[in-house]
C-alpha cells in the first residue's frame, strides 16, 4: 500500500470521526430547545436533525472549500504538499478529539473554533508564530462575549415581548392566535434571509440586499398568514395546550430550520480539511480553494446524523434542561435569538458560533423570570470549555503534526 493510499485512509477516517462529533455536540444548537420544552422528543429530534443535516450537507452545502477556514494562517504554509497533508491531518484529529471530550462531558462547543484552534498549530508547527493572523483570532476571541451577550439581549426582549401582549392576558390561547401571524412572520423573514446570506447555496444566488429584503418580506406576509389558519384549524382552544400549544408548531419549524442550516454550514469543518488532503493525492498540488465532490459532502452529512443518533442526546440535554426550564414559547425565543444573531453578525463581518449563541438565548430566557432561575454553574462550566477550545485544540494539533511528521518522515 503505497503512503498516498494510507493518507487518504487516514483523511477519510478522520473527516468521518469529525463530521461524528459535530452531530454529537453541534446538534444541540438545533433541537435541544425543542426537546427541553418538550415540542418533540429526542428520539424524534435526532431523526429530524438527521435527516435535515444530511440534505443541508448534501444540497446547501459548499462545493467549494477555502484551504485556510477563517483566514487564520498564512497560505504560504500550504505551498508545500508534505506540509499540507501533514496540517490537514492534524487538524481535523486535534479538533475532533477536543470535540469528542467536550461531548463525553455534555458540554457544547463550537467546532468551527475547534478547528481554528488546530490550524494555528498547525500554523505554528509549519512555520512559527509568525504564520498566524493574530488580528483574525482577536475576533474569534471577541465572538466569545458577541454572541451569547447578544443573543441573551435578543431572547429576553422576545419572551418579555410574549408574556407582556399574550401569556399575562385573558385567554392568552385568542391572543396567540391574533398575533401569531407576527411571530411567524418575523421568525421566517430571519430565516429567509439567513438562507439567502448564509448558506452557501442562497450566496450563489448572489441576491442585492433590497431584492432579498423584499423576498424575505413576501414570504414572510404569506406564510405567517398561512400559518395562523393552519394553527386556527388544527390547534384547538380545548386540548390544544393552549398558547404554549401554538407555540410548540412554530418553535419546531424553527429548530428545523436550525438543523437545516447547520448541515449546511457546519459540514465544511470536516470536510473541508478532508478536501485538501482529497486533491493533493488526486493532483499533487492545492491552492487557496478547492472544489467539494457532492460524494463528499455526503460523506460528512453521513458522517454528522450518525454522531447526531449516537451521542447527540449528552449535549441537548445540557442546554435543553440544565440551564433553564424550557417551555415552548422560551423555545421560540431561543431559536428566534440565535438564528437573528448569526444573521445579524455574519453580515457585520463578525465570526459567530451558533453554540454560543444558543447558550445565549437560554440564558436569556431564564433571566426573563430572575436570577435565580439560571443554572450558573453549568453557565460556568460552559464557559470554561469555550476558552478552552482554541488553545486546547492547537497544543493537540501540534503534537499530532509532530507525529505525523516523524512518522511521514
Amino acid at each position: 500500500m503505497t503512503a498516498e493510499t494510507i493518507i487518504l485512509i487516514l483523511g477519510f477516517t478522520f473527516g468521518f470521526y469529525m463530521a461524528w462529533n459535530i452531530g454529537a455536540n453541534d446538534v444541540a444548537n438545533s433541537m435541544a430547545s425543542a426537546v427541553g420544552a418538550k415540542a418533540i422528543t429526542i428520539r424524534q429530534a435526532v431523526f429530524i436533525a438527521g435527516i435535515l443535516n444530511i440534505v443541508g450537507a448534501t444540497f446547501i452545502g459548499s462545493h467549494v472549500t477555502n484551504t485556510i477556514r477563517k483566514g487564520i494562517i498564512s497560505t504560504e504554509v500550504m505551498s508545500d504538499p508534505h506540509l499540507a497533508l501533514a496540517g490537514a491531518l492534524s487538524a481535523m484529529l486535534a479538533a475532533a478529539l477536543w470535540v469528542s471530550f467536550a461531548t463525553w462531558r455534555s458540554l457544547p462547543v463550537s467546532t468551527t473554533h475547534s478547528i481554528v484552534g488546530a490550524m494555528i498549530g498547525f500554523g505554528i508547527m509549519a512555520g512559527g508564530f509568525g504564520m498566524v493572523n493574530w488580528g483574525k483570532l482577536g475576533a474569534v476571541v471577541l465572538s466569545w462575549v458577541i454572541s451569547p451577550v447578544f443573543s441573551m439581549i435578543i431572547a429576553f426582549v422576545m419572551f418579555k415581548i410574549i408574556i407582556r401582549i399574550i401569556l399575562s392576558r385573558k385567554e392568552p390561547y385568542l391572543k396567540a392566535i391574533r398575533f401569531s401571524p407576527y411571530f411567524i412572520g418575523t421568525a421566517i423573514f430571519v430565516v429567509v434571509l439567513s438562507f439567502l446570506f448564509k448558506t452557501p447555496l442562497g450566496k450563489k444566488l448572489c441576491l442585492s440586499m433590497p431584492m432579498a429584503l423584499m423576498v424575505a418580506v413576501a414570504v414572510a406576509l404569506v406564510l405567517g398568514f398561512v400559518g395562523r389558519m393552519l394553527l386556527k384549524k388544527f390547534v384547538p382552544q380545548d386540548g390544544g395546550g393552549g398558547a404554549e400549544g401554538i407555540f410548540r408548531r412554530i418553535q419546531i419549524g424553527t429548530s428545523c430550520y436550525v438543523a437545516l442550516a447547520q448541515g449546511a454550514n457546519d459540514v465544511a469543518n470536516a470536510i473541508g480539511p478532508l478536501a485538501v488532503i482529497y486533491f493533493l493525492v488526486k493532483t499533487g498540488t492545492v491552492g487557496v480553494e478547492v472544489p467539494v465532490p457532492i460524494f463528499l459532502l455526503m460523506f460528512g452529512g453521513i458522517g454528522i446524523a450518525l454522531g447526531i443518533g449516537m451521542a447527540g442526546n449528552r449535549v441537548m440535554t445540557t442546554i435543553g434542561t440544565k440551564i433553564t426550564t424550557l417551555t415552548n414559547t422560551r423555545g421560540f425565543a431561543v431559536d428566534f435569538s440565535a438564528a437573528t444573531t448569526v444573521l445579524i453578525a455574519s453580515k457585520m463581518g463578525l465570526p459567530v458560533s451558533t453554540t454560543h449563541a444558543a447558550v445565549g438565548g437560554v440564558m436569556g430566557v431564564g433571566l426573563a423570570k430572575g436570577l435565580e432561575a439560571v443554572n450558573f454553574r453549568v453557565i460556568f462550566q460552559i464557559m470554561i470549555y469555550w476558552v478552552l477550545t482554541v488553545p486546547a485544540s492547537a497544543i493537540t494539533s501540534m503534537v499530532i503534526f509532530k507525529i505525523i511528521r516523524m512518522v511521514y518522515h
